[in-house]
């Protein structure tokens, strides 16, 4: 199983969308500031999860959402 997340970091108005299959541990990679494009940026926390059966359905997924189709999606359907 794979997950494509999108996590906000409320103190800098900042989104990050990834894939991983455990996004709990992946989540603390990046409040670690073990992930060098989301350190600068800590804290994180978890907005949206979406679970795929193969990784490149998830893959297909993420890069949509990082595209500006994928952020007017995310407008209109997370509120944010």
């Amino acid at each position: 199983m794979f997950n494509v997340y999108i996590i906000f970091s409320e103190s800098f108005d900042r989104f990050y969308v990834g894939m991983s299959s455990n996004v709990k541990n992946r989540l603390k990679e990046h409040n670690s500031k073990s992930v060098k494009s989301t350190k600068a940026f800590v804290p994180w926390k978890l907005i949206h999860i979406e679970k795929f059966e193969t990784r490149i359905e998830a893959r297909k997924r993420e890069k949509y959402l990082k595209t500006a189709a994928g952020r007017k999606w995310r407008k209109i359907n997370l509120g944010m």
